[in-house]
């Protein structure tokens, strides 16, 4: 008789701002009767997803499910790269941006049956310095954001809102340095992003053509603009054509240095951290697996914002009702 297949739970209980009480129940519901064998852990403190992912690589396990954003969704799949033990997630974050990138949908439910479909894909993931990024690695504007974002005591889409508003109002482009492809370019940029995935979080679309099948990322330099430029880049963002916006430069690279004047803030996967003035940025192709929809999410500008969107504002209101 075949040894049934093991799945480790990890679930960070305060991520975001969604319930998570029902979550371990719905995964051994729907997924034991598939012939899992599933162990719940919980984290209680910063690394600790990492931990319990790495003593399941060493044990053998088939999978290991992150509930949580994308902070949590990052310490997992850190000690998943390279090893024959594939990443599934449930996503309960401010941002999910990986998820939403792969078409995860956010009610936890509808994730559980992705999970049970078994379908998986071999992954790109990129690294900064050694460490590792899965969704986007930024520097200037969108690293100050994240750094007020984490001070905040509360979480969700209008927290963040409100700090992208009280960085910009004091936020200064800094003169970065871009190495890649064999060209170097001089640029007094408002932000630079790396991805490997198509946006940020929330729908907001940073690389809206980016793939994490193609063993490259997508390299965006946002230039410093006027106030007018800014909001109108930041709707492009939101709709899915920053593209085509005359303040952005993106090209990809399977990897790049960006050098700048003095160490200071980055975020790696919206979570934000001190590194050296230079940083050394490469892409990892096919390197982790990943639980995934069968159906691969083709983006179209407006139509798959719009999409996304109703979809969150449904799954609001069944959280609403579901809480009653």
């Amino acid at each position: 008789m075949d040894q049934p297949r093991r799945l480790l739970l990890i679930i960070n209980p305060v991520s975001g701002v969604g319930d998570k009480n029902d979550i371990e129940a719905l995964v051994y519901t729907h997924l034991e009767p598939l012939g899992y064998e599933i162990m719940t852990n919980y984290t209680c403190a910063r690394g600790d997803a990492t931990r319990l992912a790495e003593n399941a690589v060493k044990s053998g396990y088939y999978g290991v499910i992150a509930v949580g954003g994308d902070g949590t969704v990052n310490e997992t799949a850190t000690a998943l790269c390279d090893t024959d033990t594939a990443l599934g997630i449930i996503p309960c974050g401010s941002g999910n941006g990986l998820a939403r990138h792969l078409g995860i949908p956010l009610d936890p439910l509808a994730a559980v049956k992705i999970i049970a479909e078994d379908h998986i894909i071999k992954s790109d993931y990129g690294a900064v310095n050694g460490r590792r990024f899965f969704c986007t690695f930024g520097v200037g504007f969108d690293a100050a954001v994240s750094s007020n974002f984490a001070r905040q005591h509360r979480r969700g889409k209008f927290t963040y809102i409100k700090s992208a508003i009280l960085e910009y109002i004091k936020y200064h482009p800094q003169v970065y340095t871009v190495s890649a492809n064999g060209q170097i370019i001089t640029e007094k940029a408002f932000l630079i992003a790396c991805c490997n995935a198509s946006q940020y979080g929330n729908n907001a679309y940073i690389a809206p053509t980016a793939s994490i099948t193609d063993g490259l990322l997508d390299i965006t330099i946002v230039h410093a603009g006027t106030p007018l430029d800014n909001a109108i880049m930041g709707v492009d963002l939101f709709t899915g054509y920053i593209n085509s916006n005359t303040m952005i430069h993106t090209f990809r690279a399977p990897a790049a240095v960006i050098y700048r004047q003095n160490e200071g803030p980055v975020h790696i996967d919206g979570e934000p951290l001190n590194i050296d003035d230079t940083m050394e940025i490469k892409c990892h192709a096919n390197s982790l697996k990943i639980f995934t929809p069968t159906k691969e999410v083709v983006f179209r500008p407006i139509i798959t914002p719009m999409e996304n969107v109703m979809r969150d504002i449904f799954c609001s209101f069944s959280r609403l009702f579901k809480s009653r």
